[in-house]
C-alpha cells in the first residue's frame, strides 16, 4: 500500500517553516482507496511570496486545524504505507519535524517519482512535476495546491507502475512475500481471506494456545503487520509461533476495545504479558505544585494514582493537553508543555494569564483548571451508547447504569427501535473496572457514536 502525497508550506527549510496544506491519496497498487485534505494552520503568517505561489493565506488558514490535531489521524492513515511523493525528502522532512516538534518520531519507508522517473522513463527535458506531467499529458487541477499536486502524482506513479518495475512490484505483492517464512501449517490462502473489518483477533500456537490478543479498525492489514514485524527480538519470536489465527467483528471500535480488554484479562495469553502490554500506556493527571496551583500534565500511567483520562501513545496525550490548555487557557510551563525558568509562550501572546510567573493566582487558576478537569468526567451517569454493528441490520450497544459498565451487545433496532428495557436485554454483562472506564471516556473524547440515550 501506498501513501502518494503532497504539502504546501510558509517555505523551503523544514527547521523553521510549517506546513500549511496536505493532501495524502492511499493507493493500493491498482486505485486510490482513500484520501484525505485539509488546510492547516501554521501558527505563523504566509510570507506574500508563498501566498503568490499557492493563493494560500493567512485569512484561508485561520480557522484550520493545527497540526497536532491532525498528527495521530494522519500516523493511521500512513501505518504500514510506502511515502511517494514528488521529491520525496521535501515533503517527508517537513512532515518529520513536525512530529519532532511533538516529541514523536515519525518514521516510513519513502519512494520519490521524480528519481522513478529519471530511471524508468528517461531522457525527458525536466523532471519537474509540471513539465513532465505537460509531456505525459497528466492535467494538474490546482497547481502548486495539495490536492492538485498529489493527485498528480498518483497518476504520474500509475503511469510508473505500469512500467513493471521490479522495485514497483515488489511493493505490489508483498502480501505474498510476507507469508514466505511463516509456520508450514499456518494455512496461508485463509490468511488472504481474513476481513478488513473492525474487531479483535486472536493469535494460537501450533499446540492450540492462545498466544497473543489484539485488535484493530482493519483485521487483515493488522495481522500482516504483525507477520512482517522483525523490529525486535519478541516481534520476531512471536511472529514465529504464530500457527493459527482467528477473529471477531465487531464493527464497533469502541466493542473491540473493550472486548480485547476483557479478553487479555480473562486469557492472560503469553505474549501480551510478555510485552506487558497496557491498552493505555499514557494518561493525564492533576496534582498541585509547591504554590498551590494544579498542575494538569502527560505522563505514563502506573498503577499508584490514577489518571484522569488515559491514552495509547504520548503524542495522543500530549495532543490532548495541547487542546486542553488552548481551551481553558493553561498554563503551558505547568501543564509540563513549554519548559521554561521564566514565563511561558502563551503569556507573551496573552493565553496564559500568568501563572507561571505567579501573575495569576493559584485560587483564579484553578477555577479554569478544575472546569478543565470535569470535561473528563462521563456527563451523566445512566446511559446508552449506540455504533455501527456486525454487520447493516444491527447496531452496537454499550450500557453505562448508575456510573457502572454493564456490558455490551448487538440489537436490530428496526426490530427493538430504541425501547430502553429492550436495548438492556441484548447487552451480555461483563466486569466494570477503572480499564473499561477509561477505555470509554477515553473513546468519547475523541470519537463520536451514532446515538447516545440518557435515563
Amino acid at each position: 500500500m501506498y501513501a502518494i502525497l503532497d504539502i504546501e508550506t510558509t517555505g523551503g527549510n523544514s527547521n523553521n517553516e510549517k506546513i500549511t496544506e496536505i493532501a495524502v491519496f492511499i493507493h493500493d497498487g491498482e486505485k486510490v482507496v482513500e484520501e484525505f485534505h485539509t488546510l492547516l494552520d501554521p501558527e505563523k503568517n504566509i510570507p506574500p511570496y508563498i501566498v503568490r505561489l499557492t493563493g494560500i493565506t493567512d485569512e484561508m488558514v485561520h480557522n484550520s486545524p493545527k497540526f497536532y490535531e491532525i498528527a495521530k489521524q494522519l500516523v493511521e492513515l500512513t501505518e504500514d504505507k510506502v511515502i511517494v511523493a514528488h521529491n520525496s525528502a521535501f515533503d517527508y522532512n517537513f512532515i518529520r519535524r513536525e512530529y519532532k516538534n511533538l516529541g514523536f518520531n515519525y518514521n516510513r519507508k519513502t519512494l520519490c517519482t521524480v528519481k522513478l522517473s529519471r530511471k524508468l522513463i528517461p531522457g525527458k527535458k525536466s523532471y519537474s512535476l509540471g513539465k513532465l506531467c505537460d509531456d505525459l499529458g497528466i492535467e494538474i487541477k490546482g497547481r502548486h495546491r495539495a490536492a492538485g499536486d498529489a493527485l498528480a502524482t498518483v497518476k504520474l506513479f500509475e503511469i510508473l507502475l505500469k512500467t513493471g518495475a521490479p522495485e514497483l512490484q515488489i511493493k505490489k505483492n508483498k502480501e505474498d512475500s510476507a507469508l514466505d517464512n511463516l509456520q508450514l501449517n499456518l494455512d496461508k490462502n485463509w490468511l488472504k481471506k481474513l476481513p478488513e473489518q473492525t474487531g479483535v483477533y486472536y493469535f494460537y500456537n501450533d499446540n492450540k494456545e492462545l498466544i497473543y490478543i489484539g485488535k484493530s479498525k482493519n483485521i487483515k492489514q493488522r495481522v500482516f503487520s504483525h507477520l512482517t514485524n522483525n523490529a525486535t527480538r519478541k516481534a520476531i519470536e512471536m511472529k514465529n509461533n504464530i500457527a493459527d489465527v482467528a477473529f471477531e467483528i465487531t464493527g464497533s471500535e469502541l466493542v473491540a476495545l473493550l472486548k480485547e480488554s476483557e479478553e487479555i484479562k480473562k486469557n492472560k495469553p503469553l505474549y501480551n504479558r510478555a510485552q506487558r502490554r497496557s491498552l493505555f500506556n499514557y494518561g493525564i493527571f492533576a496534582t498541585y505544585d509547591a504554590n498551590g496551583y494544579i498542575v494538569i500534565s502527560q505522563q505514563k500511567t502506573n498503577n499508584s494514582s490514577p489518571p484522569l483520562s488515559t491514552y495509547t501513545s504520548a503524542i495522543e496525550a500530549k495532543n490532548a493537553l495541547y487542546q486542553l490548555a488552548e481551551k481553558y487557557m493553561l498554563c503551558q510551563k505547568l501543564c509540563g508543555l513549554y519548559d521554561t525558568d521564566g514565563a511561558c509562550f502563551h503569556y507573551s501572546i496573552k493565553k496564559c494569564k500568568g501563572a507561571c510567573c505567579e501573575k495569576e493566582s493559584a485560587e483564579e487558576y484553578n477555577q479554569r483548571a478544575t472546569q478543565a478537569i470535569k470535561t473528563f468526567d462521563y456527563k451523566f451517569k445512566n446511559f446508552v451508547l449506540i455504533d455501527e454493528g456486525k454487520d447493516d441490520s444491527e447496531k452496537s450497544i454499550v450500557l453505562v447504569e448508575n456510573g457502572k459498565y454493564c456490558g455490551y451487545g448487538f440489537a436490530d433496532l428496526e426490530m427493538t427501535g430504541n425501547d430502553l428495557e429492550t436495548l438492556k436485554e441484548s447487552v451480555k454483562p461483563f466486569n466494570d473496572n477503572r480499564d473499561v472506564h477509561q477505555i470509554i471516556k477515553s473513546y468519547l473524547q475523541k470519537n463520536k457514536v451514532q446515538k447516545v440515550i440518557r435515563f
